[in-house]
């Protein structure tokens, strides 16, 4: 006992030394460091750019972008030219009114060095430098500048030319300086990402196209050109304004003009859909200081496509602009429904009137807050009431001249509208069928131990044999098995009843747990890992292209949370001697077998020597045969044998599993419709165009 008192005595005090040597410690001003200029931006670039990944090196351009087209929707540019350059480099040029280079009053050096290397400086929070512009943080050029090796900036105003260029980060390499005369007006910005922040400086030329394509559509009038020149051998001038296109080089370049505006995005959208009604909506208009501009057409499809933008910034997440837009156009459908006196006794839902809607909804507004630096979502109130009150009145005005297109948009809705109360029903009846039996279908889902979700994985695999192979061999603590008989359902244009009468798919929702529609909840998902294990082969393609159309129709949440992933099963098992090596390509494969590959034996060709050996003979067989390569083809996952099946595609130590993502919402939609969509011309033309991509196993 008294053992044990000493040694608590002896820890309290040692506990009482270490607090008062805590306290003891220097703690003052000299410790508080205080970030001057561009270095918050070095320190934490996903503060201001959201990530340092492929997405936040592009954002770079779109910040320079943002501020030429600015000049354009302000009406003092309608030119705009955007140039990858060898070494990562890019260079942006407008015919704007330049940035100005005369002394700025409070900072006492030039506004374009402060712009350039200041955060929250810009001509776009008061006076009268722009009426609408795409951002108001007045972080944009400076962050550009602040993760850059190298940045340069020619001016041409006021019948001069000026340059000032930019080292280490945003530090200025010397004051502003006059070249000369000019009778241009306008500024190029070149600049270099450092690769010291980002993961990649690798810029991907359809990514850029898709995005400057949409900013032309959204500027009407203005002229986007892009040139591919980074295997350009030849210098490159970053004076001369829009000199590149007169050089006429053979390098990849795109050129966008549309004078019909949202209207040409919305029938660009729709290229590989069938319209339900031939005139396509459009409005634009002032309301309260707010300019609206929306257009909408409706086409032959269960999903809806709503484009949204403030101040011709994408916001991925809405904001009250849709929400004024969705709530007008409920009333306005049911309104209109009423007066023509439709057979339909129950007013249409939200959900009902947007089924296969394509619509695009533009606000501009001076003083403009969007909900995070990244302007996903627009938070402005009077852009709500603004969308309303526009589109509500041009709407019923729409529908009041253009009968046909109003009959075929309410016939639409009143067909979503009964297909919604049927697949209530058939979602009912999963999900009670799927309680009463505790989240379990015999014969088909062998369910993991585990409960909990972060440490369980559901594989789906493609028929009975590999379902047996990897049930006996997975771990049956955090592994769980569905197998699927066949090809599921297409659900691309399937609505929900019908795609719930599919016994695979019911088996599916009942296992994740999830619900589905609008019942469907993410926080519910039984597995954070989902992995679709399929053959190597075409009709594995195809089950695993379908199995991903489902998910991201009805399960997008669970992609977006980053719980789907794609099984990579080895195609070849390579044997020598007593060495086993899986590869999982054919390049793989022939590197393992390198100069070996004259000695290679295929597994199914080895024949047995029947006759009677020597001693001698035995080992001189032996030797050789250790000196052999057997090699193994792959055409299934039922081929394996469960051991084989767990140490190459099941066991996470070893295991390589793609993660499926989706970086562009509006290019996977679009595809999706192509590949599994009705348009059998778009489909081929797809196919044909990318046929050189395309991994064949035949």
């Amino acid at each position: 006992m008294a053992e044990k008192k000493t040694a608590k005595k002896a820890t309290r005090n040692t506990k009482e030394k270490e607090i008062k040597s805590a306290k003891g410690h220097h703690y003052s001003a000299q410790d508080i460091t205080v970030l001057e200029g561009l270095e918050p931006v070095r320190k934490r670039p996903g503060m201001y750019i959201g990530t340092t990944g492929p997405d936040g090196l592009h954002h770079l351009i779109w910040e320079v972008f943002d501020n030429a087209r600015d000049e354009a929707m302000g009406g003092f540019a309608n030119d705009v030219e955007v140039t990858l350059l060898p070494g990562n480099r890019v260079r942006v040029v407008d015919n704007g009114r330049g940035i100005p280079v005369d002394t700025h009053k409070q900072t006492k050096v030039s506004a374009l060095e402060t712009i350039m290397t200041t955060l929250h400086a810009g001509g776009k929070f008061g006076g009268e430098g722009y009426k609408v512009s795409g951002g108001l943080h007045g972080v944009g050029v400076s962050v550009v500048n602040a993760l850059s090796v190298n940045t340069r900036v020619v001016v041409h105003r006021d019948g001069g030319e000026y340059v000032q260029e930019y080292v280490h980060g945003g530090k200025p390499k010397a004051k502003v300086k006059k070249l000369g005369a000019s009778n241009l007006h306008g500024t190029i910005v070149t600049f270099q990402p450092d690769d010291s922040i980002f993961e990649t400086t690798e810029f991907s030329w359809e990514k850029i196209v898709a995005h400057l394509r949409q900013q032309a559509y959204l500027v009407k009038g203005l002229r986007i050109v892009i040139f591919d020149m980074r295997s350009y051998e030849g210098e490159v001038r970053d004076t001369d304004v829009f000199y590149i296109r007169e050089l006429g080089l053979e390098v990849p370049s795109m050129s966008f003009y549309f004078e019909g505006g949202l209207m040409s995005l919305v029938k660009f959208q729709n290229r590989y859909q069938k319209p339900i009604h031939k005139n396509v909506f459009y409005i634009e208009k002032e309301q309260d200081d707010v300019a609206v501009e929306v257009s909408l057409q409706y086409v032959d499809d269960i999903s809806s496509r709503i484009s949204a933008f403030a101040n011709n910034t994408y916001n991925a997440e809405g904001g009250t602009h849709i929400t004024g837009f969705k709530t007008a156009l409920t009333r306005t459908l049911n309104n209109y429904a009423k007066k023509a006196g439709s057979k339909e006794t129950e007013a249409f839902s939200g959900d009902d009137v947007l089924e296969g809607l394509t619509c695009v909804v533009s606000v501009k507004l001076r003083e403009i807050q969007f909900e995070g630096q990244t302007k996903g979502k627009l938070g402005s109130v009077e852009a709500r009431s603004a969308v309303d009150t526009v589109f509500s009145e041009a709407f019923s005005e729409f529908l009041e001249e253009h009968p046909d297109d109003a009959k075929a948009i309410i016939n639409k809705a009143a067909l979503a509208m009964r297909a919604r109360k049927a697949a209530k029903a058939a979602k009912d009846s999963v999900l009670r069928k799927g309680a009463l039996e505790g989240l379990t279908l015999p014969g088909k889902l062998a369910d993991c131990q585990v409960r909990n979700a972060a440490e369980a994985e559901l594989f789906i695999v493609e028929g009975d044999s590999a379902g047996g192979s990897s049930k006996q061999g997975r771990d049956r603590r955090t592994q769980a098995i569905l197998p699927l008989r066949g090809k599921i359902l297409n659900v691309e244009r399937a609505r929900l009843d019908r795609m719930l009468a599919s016994n695979e798919i019911k088996a599916l929702v009942v296992a994740l747990g999830t619900a589905i529609g609008d019942t469907f909840d993410v926080e519910k998902l039984r597995y954070h890992k989902i992995i679709i294990a399929t053959d190597a082969d075409v009709d594995g393609a195809h089950i695993r292209t379908l199995l991903l159309t489902l998910f991201y129709r009805y399960f997008c949440p669970v992609v977006d949370g980053g719980f789907l992933y794609i099984a990579q099963p080895p195609l070849y098992k390579i044997k020598r001697g007593k060495e086993i090596i899986y590869t999982y390509s054919d390049d793989e494969k022939n590197k393992v077998l390198g100069k070996d590959a004259d000695t290679l034996e295929e597994v199914e060709n080895l024949d047995e020597e029947t006759e009677e050996l020597s001693e001698e003979e035995e080992e001189e067989k032996a030797k050789k045969k250790a000196g052999k390569i057997s090699i193994q083809r792959y055409k299934g996952l039922g081929e394996m044998n469960p051991s084989e099946l767990w140490e190459t595609t099941m066991d996470p130590e070893r295991r390589v599993l793609k993660q499926v993502t989706i970086e562009d919402a509006q290019e996977a939609d679009t595809i999706f419709d192509i590949l599994m969509g009705t348009d059998v011309a778009s489909r081929k033309s797809f196919i044909q165009s990318n046929a050189k991509a395309a991994n064949l196993d035949i």
